[in-house]
């Protein structure tokens, strides 16, 4: 019976058994659909990667995303701890990868320790920042188990906005209701009955100001109907926020950092470090970064 190596990872953290962990199997030649979505339920991670070789040779690979549920076209985490993993597996690895995935190219720079060695990478979203529907603020609410006067609108409106993969985005209003809200299944089910942008699923990320700073942000994302949840740390969120936040700053161009911790609530304790950039003549582009910690490695039948 074949077997396939895979290698496990905490992302978005130094300290093992934190952050957001992640399955990778480094050479998935030979799995078929339906055997890599197994394998993504089996781990029963917010996702697992499948590296194959790429379509075009001047890239590093073909990167399939996969949660319990089913294929996405991007995410965040997937895209760090892979770019880490294949290279601590490379014997001279090169500062950037380049990933073909559903939602475009991924660029993928390697972060490196003092003494020179693969610790975490930061990656460039694989779109620019979109914005679609404003979502009902009651709508959030209850999908959070909030009371409407929780979620916060002064800076914006719940919205759905995109660097590659859509989420619901919306604040609120301080960290302590952040810290109270529970994802209400019946709820998420309702909304993407209501919304057809939302597209039979909901990404929710929440998020609130630590001490009223704009750039250190608290945040939380249920997405139930993916199979997920909440998720320990979510990068193309993340990305996708620093996104939304830097085009509703003041100036014309304008560069922003954002220092974001998720996973507290559910003990996985994560670091998420974003950017972002506008102009007044272009998109608005992202990225975001982190460390990796290795935890296991194995090979599975199949």
């Amino acid at each position: 019976m074949p077997s396939h190596e895979f290698v496990t990872v905490n992302v978005f953290t130094d300290i093992r058994f934190g952050g957001n962990p992640l399955a990778v199997f480094p050479d998935a030649a030979g799995l078929t659909d339906a055997q890599m979505q197994t394998l993504a339920r089996e781990f029963n991670y917010s996702e697992t990667t499948f590296v194959l070789p790429p379509a075009d040779p001047r890239h590093t690979a073909r990167v399939r995303i996969f949660t319990p549920a089913g294929e996405i076209p991007f995410a965040g985490h997937p895209n760090v701890g892979t770019g880490y993993v294949l290279a601590t597996r490379a014997t001279n690895p090169p500062e950037h990868f380049t990933f073909e995935e559903g939602a475009g190219l991924v660029r993928v720079h390697i972060l490196r320790a003092a003494d020179g060695s693969p610790n975490g990478a930061r990656i460039a979203a694989p779109q620019a920042l979109s914005i679609g529907v404003a979502v009902p603020t009651a709508t959030v609410a209850e999908c959070a188990s909030l009371e409407p006067e929780d979620i916060a609108t002064t800076a914006h409106e719940p919205l759905v906005a995109s660097v590659g993969l859509p989420f619901v985005i919306a604040e609120v209003a301080s960290v302590a209701a952040l810290s109270r809200a529970t994802p209400d299944l019946t709820a998420f089910r309702r909304a993407v009955h209501g919304i057809d942008e939302l597209a039979g699923s909901c990404n929710l990320l929440l998020y609130a100001r630590v001490d009223g700073d704009a750039t250190r942000l608290r945040a939380r994302m249920f997405a139930p109907l993916a199979g997920v949840v909440e998720d320990p740390a979510t990068g193309s969120a993340s990305a996708a926020l620093a996104a939304l936040l830097t085009s509703l700053a003041p100036g014309d161009t304008v560069d922003l950092a954002y220092d974001i911790t998720q996973g507290v609530e559910i003990g996985r304790p994560s670091r998420l470090y974003a950017t972002a950039r506008k102009d007044a003549e272009g998109p608005v582009l992202a990225s975001v970064a982190g460390s990796c910690v290795g935890v296991m490695h194995g090979r599975v039948e199949v």
